[in-house]
């Protein structure tokens, strides 16, 4: 009679700069998180019950998602800080999102326009990351593909209804994607640590993946009755929210999720 079967064998964490791969995953994870806090914001405050409670959906998906990335940014960090200790306990200066997710919710346009470009790029970074030679990261981007897939999809629903919609409903959809176009150009300004990663085969090609995100994005804009800018926003990689140069924003959005934690620190319920 055999004996139980071998657990399969995990590859190992290709040799980069450890340094590099944390703010590698530090900038997945934080996208999601903050992301996450900005659309829960919609409990209870939606438009229809519906979608007050797809939000609340799309928010723990999030939340999730940014728990598993965080979680294993800290392993790589190797500092004893899990994924609680680096959503509670970093400064603004820290933080390694993009600035598109990180402004203010603003009318439910606004969210679903900033959540449709956000949610297209999460789909195209994550199938790219699902070849990731770091076993973890390309399990984790597996599996969150899955819910992206859903995300896009409500989003890029609401975005018809709304831009062919009424005439109110297009007039504040398509201000929302002019106000947030401008900050789409952060997601794909590679820098070291992208090159690095790209170069390791933990991380895409950021170049190679704006023409497909930007012919998704048309296709539905302009299904929509909707415009967008001629030309994606180019922003020096050292200026964005990847750097830790954020809005104010951040900050304000911070002192409200991370009070409860720095006021009882150490405290678990």
């Amino acid at each position: 009679m055999s004996g139980p079967a071998a657990p399969p064998s995990v590859a190992p964490v290709p040799a980069v700069p450890t340094n590099a791969l944390v703010e590698y995953l530090l900038r997945l994870g934080d996208d999601r998180l903050v992301l996450g806090h900005r659309v829960s914001e919609w409990c209870g405050h939606g438009p229809i019950l519906e979608e007050d409670i797809a939000l609340s959906n799309v928010s723990l998906d999030l939340l999730g998602q940014a728990t598993m990335l965080l979680r294993l940014a800290g392993d790589a960090e190797g500092r004893g800080r899990n994924e609680d200790a680096l959503a509670y306990f970093r400064e603004v200066v820290e933080f390694r999102n993009c600035q598109l997710v990180e402004l203010p919710k603003g009318d439910f346009a606004f969210t679903i326009a900033r959540q449709f470009l956000f949610d297209v790029y999460a789909v195209v970074m994550l199938d790219a990351l699902t070849g990731s030679i770091h076993g973890e990261l390309a399990a984790i981007a597996a599996k969150s593909l899955k819910e992206a897939k859903y995300h896009v999809r409500h989003s890029g629903e609401w975005m018809l209804r709304l831009g062919d919609g009424t005439d109110e409903s297009h007039r504040r959809v398509q201000k929302a994607i002019d106000d947030l176009w401008r900050f789409t150009g952060e997601l794909f300004a590679p820098d070291d640590v992208d090159r690095a990663m790209q170069a390791a085969g933990i991380g895409p090609d950021l170049a190679a993946l704006r023409p497909t995100w930007e012919s998704l994005v048309r296709d539905v804009v302009s299904r929509a009755t909707l415009t967008i800018p001629n030309d994606l926003p180019r922003v020096a990689s050292t200026r964005g929210g990847r750097t830790g140069s954020h809005t104010e924003y951040l900050g304000h959005m911070l002192a409200e999720m991370q009070i409860i934690a720095r006021s009882h620190p150490g405290a678990t319920w």
